[in-house]
């Protein structure tokens, strides 16, 4: 039972959706966090003199809700990058390397005879019996 439980979990779907997973809850908090609280107020220091703002400007002067804010747009591509980064190196890139292993500790056995030799050798087992009939 243990078996066949471990090898559910070293499938490569089971891998693949775990990661997703991964990438949806888990790291999403602590690196939001991370890049909000210290990669954006960098990236809205360039932005110029308004620091409420941030990197960007507003398409119509006096509206705020017409804000292009290019600074949230690469704070999130950044964090899409570190998550991602952080999913390979701890969970895809260990699970692979597992896998190889394993891979690797089966030795592919003797060849399986093919019909045709089987064939010929129960034809010459019939002919030596006849012989000696």
């Amino acid at each position: 039972m243990l078996k066949g439980f471990k090898d559910f979990l070293m499938r490569g779907n089971v891998v693949d959706l775990a990661v997703a997973v991964v990438i949806g809850t888990a790291f999403t908090a602590i690196v939001t966090a991370f890049s909000n609280g210290l990669i954006k107020p960098l990236i809205n220091a360039i932005g110029g003199s308004d620091a409420a703002k941030g990197l960007g400007f507003n398409v119509l002067s006096g509206n705020d809700s017409t804000f292009l804010d290019f600074g949230g747009v690469i704070n999130a591509a950044i964090n899409f990058l570190i998550i991602a980064a952080i999913v390979y190196f701890v969970f895809v890139l260990p699970v692979q390397k597992i896998q190889d292993r394993r891979k690797r500790g089966k030795e592919a056995g003797p060849a399986e005879p093919t019909d045709v030799e089987l064939l010929t050798e129960i034809r010459d087992l019939l002919r030596e019996q006849q012989r000696k009939s």
